[in-house]
């Protein structure tokens, strides 16, 4: 592993390494490992988060030495440089058509894709739904027994390098048609009402308490959160911004298999 990092660092500081043996075998295997799920973009730390620079290099260097091919799928045709991940059967996947997920991302076993996309790079884990129309972009972390929703959009990062995926932790629900991008991490067992949208800039206002606490970046562990707005002065006047509000926290006696219309019911939320 270190020698593949070495490799990789190398070529992308020297682009004329690209198309030599040694690089480009590299550059395959770890996009293989990815595929496999042997390494990621970004994995839990001690403090968060790790955000594996050398990886996502390797998936930018891979488009470098790829070359566009046409494959086909039934009556359909497709043209790129990135062909589609295959074998789901072997793999424990359930796949309906026509759900989509690029080589090089990882879906693990259990996993249920109704027609959906997962792009190069995301890492899907163990018994989460990809509901329709939802899309993981590249990179994207998604843990394990998380719901996305019909049409959410976990937006994808490739560059720059040192910039941190989306974060999706385990057991989460996000309603539908949610947006969540920019390396923001969503904490475990959270739920996100319908239409939530949440980029590195939104407000995330806690409201259960006496006083609002103002987060950014990050939704804490267990937090139910619905779509809001606050007021914000312009040039031209005053107008409403959207945010996001957590509203409470899940109930330790919440089962984490319990729909996204339960747990919003229990702070008086329908959707």
């Amino acid at each position: 592993m270190v020698n593949l990092q070495e490799i990789i660092d190398a070529a992308w500081e020297n682009r004329e390494m690209l198309g030599t043996p040694e690089v480009n075998d590299a550059i395959k295997s770890v996009v293989e490992m990815l595929d496999k799920g042997e390494v990621r973009v970004a994995e839990p730390a001690d403090d968060g988060w790790k955000v594996n620079e050398w990886v996502k290099k390797a998936v930018l260097l891979y488009f470098s030495i790829c070359s566009f091919q046409a494959t086909g799928a039934g009556p359909l045709e497709f043209y790129d440089k990135i062909p589609l991940k295959k074998n789901y059967q072997s793999l424990g996947v359930r796949v309906v058509p026509h759900a989509v997920a690029r080589y090089g991302s990882y879906i693990a076993r259990g996993v249920v894709m109704m027609p959906s996309y997962v792009n190069i790079g995301a890492y899907v884990d163990e018994g989460t739904m990809v509901d329709t129309w939802a899309t993981v972009g590249s990179c994207a972390q998604v843990g394990k027994g998380v719901h996305l929703s019909g049409g959410v959009g976990i937006g994808g990062v490739l560059e720059p390098v040192q910039a941190a995926p989306v974060i999706i932790e385990d057991g989460c629900f996000i309603g539908s048609r949610c947006i969540v991008v920019e390396g923001v991490r969503i904490g475990r067992e959270s739920v996100l009402g319908a239409n939530v949208a949440i980029t590195r800039s939104t407000k995330i206002i806690d409201v259960s308490g006496s006083q609002p606490v103002e987060y950014k970046g990050m939704v804490p562990p267990r937090s139910v959160v619905i779509p809001g707005s606050y007021t914000k002065q312009f040039p031209a006047g005053s107008y409403q911004v959207a945010c996001a509000l957590i509203i409470g926290k899940r109930k330790e006696s919440t089962d984490l298999k319990t729909s996204l219309n339960n747990a919003l019911r229990d702070f008086g939320v329908s959707v």
